[in-house]
């Protein structure tokens, strides 16, 4: 990647700027293959102000668009390591031809790149007795990220779509968790996934007051979102987020409809 901060369009930037998120030039300082499907980059932050992360929070970082200029993608950060300044962060490998992906395969140490944040509100919700997150392959970054902030003795469910078993993560946490996998045995992720939508639907709900997260592709979020409304759940407890959906590029949705 031979694109620097300085090429990022004006507007783009700006628009970071004018949201009142905090400007960051991060340093690739390594990359991993985590799974098949999974990469983690490694990057060093510089600035003196602190970068304090939430779990489930994510950046916005600026990479190359194939046509000559950069975009704004939107990552989550995995992990944070506040002594080393160092943050990770996970690409799912859906092909070649995303920015996500390409930035992912061919970063090279002491490459940079312009990014702001941490934003967004999927972030752990602490009145609650138990916890259900449900997502796709994308999801397991943010996923992760809050399940291993949980305390002992705090409960929480999974429900995770995966494209095979070889995408399965091992999770550490002192909370009490379960995750039920579903593997589409290496078939490609689908707009309105009934694999998610079904398990669910099946999932009894515990006693006491609950928070959900759904995660992942926009249009099966808001299927979810209308079934836990439609079994008890108040929108207050429901958080949904669009990760992706086909013919967008860049950003999320944001689900908070009736």
């Amino acid at each position: 990647m031979t694109d620097t901060p300085s090429q990022v369009r004006p507007d783009m930037a700006e628009m970071m700027r004018r949201r009142g998120l905090k400007e960051w030039s991060l340093e690739v300082i390594g990359a991993a293959q985590i799974t098949p499907r999974m990469r983690r980059v490694s990057l060093k932050v510089d600035g003196a102000e602190p970068f304090e992360p939430k779990p489930g929070q994510d950046i916005v970082m600026m990479l190359p668009d194939g046509a000559g200029g950069l975009g704004r993608r939107h990552y989550t950060v995995r992990s944070f390591d506040p002594v080393r300044q160092q943050v990770e962060v996970d690409f799912v490998l859906h092909g070649d031809a995303t920015p996500g992906v390409r930035f992912a395969l061919s970063a090279q140490p002491g490459e940079r790149v312009l990014a702001f944040g941490p934003r967004g509100r999927n972030v752990i919700n602490p009145g609650a007795d138990w916890r259900l997150f449900v997502g796709d392959e994308t999801c397991i970054p943010p996923i992760f990220a809050m399940l291993e902030s949980l305390p002992a003795g705090a409960k929480a469910h999974a429900i995770i779509e995966i494209g095979s078993d070889a995408d399965r993560q091992p999770l550490s946490s002192a909370a009490d968790v379960t995750i039920d996998w579903i593997s589409r045995e290496g078939a490609h992720a689908a707009p309105m996934s009934s694999g998610l939508i079904e398990r669910l639907a099946a999932r009894p709900l515990p006693e006491g007051r609950g928070h959900a997260y759904v995660l992942g592709e926009t249009s099966t979020i808001r299927r979810q979102r209308h079934d836990l409304l439609a079994r008890g759940l108040g929108k207050d407890q429901i958080f949904g987020e669009g990760y992706w959906r086909p013919g967008r590029v860049g950003g999320h949705d944001h689900l908070e409809e009736h």
